[in-house]
């Protein structure tokens, strides 16, 4: 299991979210992944195999 992500990445999800953004900053890992809106601040949780089918892409790594 090498995910593609890690902590502090910013993500792209298919779907956006109702303020109109789709970013997302990863700020916890593990059995879940907590994601943070960019644009609003909302934070939310979900289970690792909802969040890599909802993922579309990864725009910023951390260490970059």
């Amino acid at each position: 299991m090498n995910p593609k992500y890690k902590l502090n990445d910013i993500v792209i999800m298919k779907k956006p979210h109702a303020c109109q953004t789709n970013k997302w900053k990863i700020i916890r890992t593990g059995v879940d992944v907590k994601i943070k809106c960019v644009n609003c601040g909302r934070e939310i949780m979900m289970d690792r195999l909802e969040f890599e089918k909802k993922l579309k892409k990864v725009e910023e790594n951390a260490n970059e």
